[in-house]
């Protein structure tokens, strides 16, 4: 197990855009040792997702899974998933404000994100894959590939006042949250 340093807001490296691996280049020996860190990592720091570029990779590999997770115990789960050069289409007009977090945010903040959004990708053994993915899950795709192209969650606040540390997170606002988010998890599912 290799649990990677996670790079925090003001590290210059989290504003570098990903470049696209070769395909041909996803079986070797370098890219699944990257993919087996960024797991253990996310796994490691209890998070929803993880980018390379997060542990100063710049290629285009994030990683996704919740289970029973305690820092979002309200996220639909999604299976362990490797996202290699993935692609992000909104399938509508439809948004969701989310109060996200981020490993590499110690904050925490409203973001509209699109409910449904249609995702390309090839998985860790090179398998194109071509899916819908709706609600929260479709948030923490959008998430994960923004930082893919040097964006973080922070950039995409429109309103600075929802901006909290996650311990008064926890306090003042989480219960609020938490009733609102699974109201829209059990309209439009995952």
């Amino acid at each position: 197990m290799t649990v990677r340093e996670i790079l925090t807001i003001g590290n210059p490296e989290l504003r570098r855009v990903a470049a696209e691996i070769d395909p041909a280049e996803i079986g070797s020996e370098r890219v699944q040792r990257l993919i087996n860190e960024l797991i253990d990592t996310m796994r490691g720091a209890n998070g929803a997702g993880l980018a390379a570029t997060q542990i100063g990779e710049h290629v285009r590999i994030a990683v996704m899974e919740v289970g029973e997770n305690p820092r979002y115990p309200y996220k639909p789960k999604i299976p362990l998933t490797i996202a290699i050069n993935p692609v992000i289409e909104p399938l509508d007009d439809e948004l969701v404000e989310i109060n996200e977090g981020c490993l590499s945010v110690p904050m925490r903040g409203n973001v509209q994100r699109h409910v449904n959004v249609r995702v390309r990708y090839l998985d860790r053994e090179g398998n194109e894959h071509d899916e819908i993915k709706r609600g929260l899950t479709a948030g923490t795709w959008q998430h994960e590939c923004d930082h893919l192209d040097g964006v973080l969650f922070i950039d995409k606040v429109d309103d600075p006042t929802t901006l909290s540390t996650w311990d008064e997170f926890n306090a003042h606002h989480r219960d609020a949250f938490i009733e609102r988010i699974t109201a829209f998890v059990d309209r439009v599912g995952s």
